[in-house]
């Protein structure tokens, strides 16, 4: 899909309108049992059953894909492979039963929209592995990043018996990884200082070690979710740094993602790549707006790292009729040839011929070219 001015002002402008609706939508016992029965007197008993052992945690679909295979021109034609082509990154904010703001979605919206991808062939990545090209897919299937912002209790949290509680997100995620098997259960949350609003310390770190146990990544959201437009540059790093710590003490290395509040970034677009502030330390690997439209491959030459844009996760009324999901997944349907396909081989990059000048000079020498 080729860029021109008139479309770079309207993501610009549809951007603004994403934002502002992210703004206003984000103010706005076990029982005793019974005594065993007296036995009667002169009558042989039995002796008493053995007590039940502990119901087995049912287990959960893997995040492991099937092993890679060598793509060569021929195959990369057959599956009609574009590791050029756009990748839609997903961009969920409150689960609740009953939606509030517009950025607001229903467990039952969650789900559709999944199994809805599940069926086009999409696979999910973590924005780690999308920002790093760690895009292991299978042959002629479609990378998706899903990404939850602010680390609700709706999109994580343990029921009774210690696994995902069925109406947030990862415990949607599993229930479509379990009807479709090539659904892969991982999505990315960026989180701010009370992880999934959890208050306790030991909560939070039980919690982010069981996610990233199991294939998800969680990652660094700030502080207190401030717009860092409008924050001068040591405020923006104390925010960035603090989270950082946290992180680090529930047990998670240095986040190499970023999304940033509201997704307003400063007029210095460096000041939230890397920096320093009271001896802690930061450097993304990607920095994520809150979006408008799929992303570059990060194969391609227009791909930026610094400000990669995202899809919010809605319907097609109001300012959503061509820029959020449903649009844009119906629109990359009907447009097969513009979405990435995979070839199967994380070490190709397999595209049609005319698209080999598309490539970062860096990534040529993995050039598949049919």
């Amino acid at each position: 899909m080729r860029s021109s001015p008139h479309l770079t002002r309207i993501v610009v402008l549809a951007n603004v309108v994403v934002v502002t609706v992210a703004v206003v939508g984000l103010l706005v016992l076990p029982r005793a049992e019974a005594p065993a029965p007296t036995p009667m007197a002169g009558r042989a008993t039995s002796a008493p059953p053995a007590p039940a052992a502990p119901s087995p945690k049912p287990d959960l679909p893997s995040a492991e894909l099937p092993p890679p295979v060598p793509a060569t021109v021929e195959f990369a034609r057959q599956v009609k492979a574009n590791e050029a082509g756009m990748i839609p990154v997903l961009m969920y904010h409150r689960i609740v039963k009953k939606r509030r703001a517009s950025i607001d979605r229903t467990p039952s919206q969650v789900r559709q929209e999944m199994e809805k991808l599940a069926k086009d062939d999409y696979v999910p990545i973590t924005a780690r592995e999308f920002v790093t090209g760690e895009i292991n897919v299978p042959a002629g299937k479609h990378p998706v990043v899903l990404t939850f912002d602010d680390g609700h209790s709706g999109h994580f949290a343990f029921d009774a018996h210690d696994m995902p509680a069925k109406d947030t997100a990862v415990g949607i995620i599993y229930q479509v990884a379990r009807k479709y098997p090539g659904f892969r259960p991982v999505a990315t949350f960026w989180v701010n200082s009370r992880p999934f609003g959890l208050r306790n310390l030991d909560d939070q770190r039980h919690a982010v070690r069981w996610l990233t146990a199991h294939g998800f990544e969680v990652a660094n959201h700030t502080w207190t979710h401030p717009s860092l437009a409008v924050l001068p540059k040591k405020k923006v790093a104390e925010q960035i740094v603090r989270m950082e710590l946290l992180l680090k003490k529930l047990g998670l290395g240095p986040s190499e993602t970023l999304a940033l509040p509201f997704g307003a970034m400063p007029g210095k677009k460096s000041i939230v790549q890397s920096g320093t502030w009271d001896g802690g330390r930061f450097a993304f690997k990607g920095v994520f707006l809150a979006g408008a439209e799929p992303s570059a491959s990060p194969f391609v030459t227009k791909f930026d790292w610094r400000a990669i844009q995202r899809i919010q996760s809605n319907g097609k009324k109001g300012e959503c009729r061509k820029w959020c999901s449903q649009y844009w997944l119906e629109w990359l349907h009907r447009h097969p040839g513009e979405r990435y396909t995979a070839d199967g081989d994380p070490e190709r990059i397999s595209i049609p011929q005319g698209l080999r000048g598309n490539i970062r000079s860096q990534r040529r020498q993995q050039i598949n070219a049919y």
